[in-house]
């Protein structure tokens, strides 16, 4: 049958067939169409709500299809309805809820959520206009109905999310409005809802416990702005307490209960209410948590007990800075005879219970700080704490340190909740962490071959850790503070001496090199551990461990320990150079051999033997050996490489080949970042070497395939041989300028620009013929670019188009800036007046502020150059036609946002623009705005007048907020 739809005064049968997941998708693009034409219909709608009023269908899907058109109408058109209709709505809706109370059968959850959403819809349009008896009229009908309640509750949930949930952004007018609805909730219903909730919570807690535990639900939701001792009082926590017994239900009663506690009140009645609270969940039973079993329930119950703890502590806070000494004293001491149910809960072996308590005991933790001197069970306590940290940090035996999932995660995530009590710890009394740190490391390393391997790994974990805690400047541990200093000598010392690297474990051996490398400044206090560690740093312990995740780590904090090591090493450069020399080859595509280290792993081998080899203390020429023998193997391995490609049919063997030739000019890339100010590359005698880099890669840039990844890794090498070479670079540039600005794609293009910025910054005047050369083809390579189509609705093309607009603006701002007037001005006048308009348009026509900003920063410095009395012929008339209409029709377009902190920036140019112009030109710029261009505008001539007054002033800044408040009066 064909699809074609018409609107019946009945519902369309075949269009709601369609709704079903499995129909046709004929009939189910009927469906769409038929909703669709359902919440236009001015009165379509009618059809759904006799629908539901009635209960003619039983299909799931109709009814919630009936649902959404009623939703739409309410959440949309509700202020269009007469009021007939909206009686009509009204009425449905206690219709259907009058169904559902002599049902036998349950409607599915998903039709019950949609059916609360659509009566708190109703309700927040209505409330508090028409219908402000919502609560009582659904109460008089359901009574004690399971069926109604059930709505009711999920109707509550619904308004809560609407109306109070904090998480929901709104705008101001429906935060004035939701204020309204609780002001008004509050003195009208809320006694009676809560006299509901009691009496549901009484009804069903034996007999349905889904229901109560929705109620005891709403009771947590509604409780934090609602009259508190409507719900803490005898009756209702009596109540609350006793489902506390009752498994089914007790999860839900603590959420309840949490969500009480929370509350903010006085601190005096804080206390007490927690305190009263506390004495009956411990009379029943409640606080010897080693009994309990329910790792779930016990779960909740943390997260109450963590609740009350930081009310308590909060109440402390609020005392304290008020003086009221006995009061906050009797607070502290109420506080502090929780601290044993805390610490059971803290090192309660399941992790999620003990998560849920670092709350209270950090803020515990942050009060004896404050206190001037510890009694000494508070010292217990510290030391308590600090031994549950200790134990809690210890991984277990099911970790996965191989295939690491969801588990390890929350794992990794409760360790740097512990870390953060370390820390805290380390703040309240260092002397006591540090000890009790040493104690352990020193025990387990004296012991580490017989212990198990999550032992090992904690002791020095915790050793690694102290690091961080106790403050050092630059990470001088091992000066200053002399107590400090010897105690971690001593266990870098241990650490070191006991042989613990060769533990198999690789969460130990990971441990180790990250120690070492955070506690590297010893090395400098102890030179002679040096071999020792290089030793596991370079063999099966460190590099050519078994495990790839140990190795790329190690790679890395090996750069890290010669980098800062690197005066010590004179004596073992050629020896670790030779030891290491295998990891760095490049790894050919073919070779189906996985290789030790990965290409990042390669990129930190390769700066670390640069490091060595520059810092080194032999003369030039040796450092010129060094380095040659280092990077020719790679050059000749490019030269290959890049001949093999050029005859590669076979596009994945071209991708292969292209990444490993990106490699090859990565690596040698990276080995000249061990050069310094003092440590040149000249100096070195390394200039030649990567001369011949140079000219090695460079014939890359012509290769027909494979352009974007061998262009982009080029250009990153110039970028670094600018810097390194200085001037002896400069050769090369044009015919690497001139291969890169063939056949170029947006990236392309937007790439090579910052490397002619980069160039045009540091050499300037150097390099102005060449500019003048490649100024033209580069524009015109950008102009081609730009002007290629692009679908309407691709993203990315309009994207790239963007980047490089932005690009290109920022190379012409480079050019004018550098005080080469000669590179623009020696381009002919029609190419001078092309370039010219493109700025213009940058800053008026398209809506990007950064774009814009950077055009009026171009405009103000050609007015600079070339707009006094010996400036570009003809250019003050280009000022007068185009620049000052520039200045003033950008900021009046719609989409220029004064709100906007990046638009105030491009106004706040354009502004300078205008100050420049008036430096240039002078009283006849004045005359200009005075008598043509602002009476052009419509401006009155009293503004007029005033803005030419405030543009002759010195102080920019008062221009700059006149010609704020100017565009913003001009969009009223």
């Amino acid at each position: 049958m064909a699809c074609e739809s018409a609107l019946p005064a009945i519902m369309d049968e075949q269009a709601l067939m369609g709704l079903n997941p499995n129909a046709d998708a004929c009939y189910r693009q009927r469906a769409l169409v038929y909703f669709e034409q359902l919440k236009e219909s001015q009165d379509g709608w009618e059809v759904c709500a006799e629908a539901l009023a009635k209960g003619i269908y039983s299909d799931d899907h109709v009814k919630f299809f009936c649902f959404q058109v009623l939703e739409h109408q309410i959440k949309y058109r509700h202020g269009s309805l007469t009021g007939a209709q909206q009686q009509l709505i009204r009425e449905t809706l206690m219709k259907w809820l009058q169904l559902q109370l002599m049902s036998t059968q349950w409607e599915k959850p998903f039709i019950k959520n949609k059916a609360a959403q659509v009566f708190a819809l109703t309700f927040i349009m209505e409330y508090l206009t028409v219908w402000p008896k919502f609560f009582f009229d659904l109460l008089s009908l359901v009574g004690l109905n399971p069926h109604g309640l059930d709505i009711y509750l999920r109707t509550l949930m619904a308004i809560d999310a609407e109306v109070v949930d904090r998480d929901i952004l709104h705008t101001p007018e429906e935060t004035r409005r939701n204020t309204l609805i609780k002001d008004s909730m509050r003195e009208n219903c809320i006694p009676a809802l809560v006299e509901s909730w009691y009496q549901i919570l009484q009804t069903y807690q034996q007999s349905n416990s889904e229901l109560t535990c929705q109620c005891l639900e709403v009771v947590g939701a509604y409780v934090s702005w609602i009259d508190l001792n409507l719900i803490a009082n005898d009756r209702f926590v009596n109540l609350l307490l006793s489902h506390m017994s009752v498994e089914e239900l007790r999860e839900e009663a603590c959420d309840c209960l949490f969500e009480i506690v929370n509350k903010g009140m006085d601190p005096v009645d804080k206390t007490k209410l927690v305190e009263s609270l506390c004495q009956v969940l411990q009379s029943a039973g409640f606080f010897n948590v080693e009994q309990e079993e329910d790792v779930d329930f016990l779960a909740k119950f943390s997260r109450l007990v963590n609740g009350m703890g930081q009310a308590l502590v909060l109440s402390w806070t609020k005392l304290s800075k008020s003086g009221d000494v006995k009061v906050a004293a009797e607070t502290l001491r109420t506080l502090e005879a929780k601290i044993p149910l805390m610490l059971q809960l803290l090192i309660h072996e399941d992790d999620d219970i003990s998560a849920n308590i670092v709350g209270f005991c950090y803020d515990y933790l942050h009060i004896l700080k404050q206190l001037p001197l510890l009694t000494d069970q508070q010292k217990n306590n510290i030391e308590a704490v600090m031994l549950a940290v200790m134990k809690k940090l210890t991984y277990d035996d099911e970790y996965n340190f191989e295939n690491e999932g969801e588990d390890e995660a929350m794992f990794v995530e409760y360790r740097k909740q512990l870390k953060m009590l370390l820390d805290r710890l380390a703040q309240v009394s260092p002397e006591l962490l540090l000890e009790s740190v040493r104690r352990v490391f020193t025990s387990t390393m004296q012991n580490w071959q017989t212990a198990r391997f999550m032992e090992v790994e904690v002791a020095i974990r915790l050793f690694y850790m102290m690091g961080e805690a106790l403050p050092a400047s630059h990470g001088a541990h091992f000066t200053g503070d002399a107590t400090k200093a010897s105690t971690l000598q001593d266990m870098m010392r241990t650490l070191i001496s006991s042989g613990v690297s060769e533990y198999q474990h690789t969460s130990v051996a990971l441990e180790f090199f990250e120690t070492v490398v955070r506690y590297d400044k010893f090395f400098i206090v102890e030179p002679q551990h040096i071999p020792n560690v290089l030793m596991a740093f370079l063999d099966h312990r460190g590099l050519r461990h078994s495990s790839p995740k140990v190795r790329s780590r190690v790679a890395y904090l090996f750069s890290r320990f010669i980098k800062t090591l690197h005066k010590h090493m004179n004596a073992y450069i050629e020896d670790i150079l030779s030891r290491i020399q295998d990891l760095l080859e490049l790894a050919p595509p073919e070779n189906g051999f996985p290789a030790l280290l990965s290409n990042d792993d390669q990129l930190f081998m390769f700066e670390t033997a640069g490091v060595l080899i520059v810092n080194g203390e032999c003369p030039a020429d040796r450092k010129q050996a060094l380095m040659r023998s280092l990077l020719t193997p790679l050059m000749e391995a490019f030269r290959l490489l890049l001949a093999k490609l050029t005859q590669e049919a076979d596009e994945e063997r071209q991708t292969a080949l292209a990444d490993c030739l990106s490699h090859a000019v990565g690596f040698a890339s990276r080995t000249s970042k061990a050069f310094s100010n003092k440590q040149t590359v000249k100096l070195c005698g390394c200039s030649e070497v990567y001369l011949d880099c140079l000219q090695t890669f460079l014939p890359a840039l012509s290769c027909p395939v494979q352009r974007g990844t061998l262009r982009s890794a080029v250009r990153s090498f110039l970028h670094r041989m600018i810097i390194c070479l200085e001037e002896e670079v400069l050769p090369f540039i044009p015919a690497a300028s001139e291969h890169m600005l063939k056949d170029c794609e947006p990236k392309d293009l937007q790439e090579f620009i910052p490397l002619i910025n980069q160039i045009t910054a540091k050499f300037k005047s150097q390099v102005s013929p060449f500019l003048q050369q490649v100024f033209m083809p580069l524009v015109l390579a950008i102009f081609e670019v730009l002007s290629r189509p692009a679908e309407d609705n691709d993203q990315t093309a309009a994207l790239e188009k963007q980047m490089l607009r932005r690009s290109y603006f920022s190379f012409i701002q480079t050019i004018a800036s550098s005080g080469m007037n000669e590179v623009m001005a020696n381009q002919g006048a029609e190419n001078i007046e092309r370039v010219l308009f493109t700025i213009i348009q940058g800053a008026v026509d398209f809506p990007d502020p950064v774009a814009q900003k950077t055009c009026f920063i171009i405009l103000s410095k050609l007015v600079e150059l070339w707009g006094g009395k010996d400036g570009l012929v003809g250019f003050p008339d280009f000022i007068y036609k185009h620049i000052v209409p520039a200045c003033f029709l950008a900021p009046l377009k719609p989409t220029f946002d004064l709100s906007d902190a990046q638009t105030v920036l491009t106004l706040s140019e354009c502004t300078l623009t205008l100050k420049m112009i008036h430096l240039k030109r002078g009283l006849e710029f004045v005359q200009f705005l005075q008598q043509e261009y602002l009476p052009s505008l419509q401006v009155s001539p009293e503004i007029t007048q005033e803005l030419c007054q405030v543009l002759q002033q010195p102080d920019t800044k008062v221009l700059k907020n006149y010609m704020k408040a100017f565009f913003q009066r001009a969009k009223l």
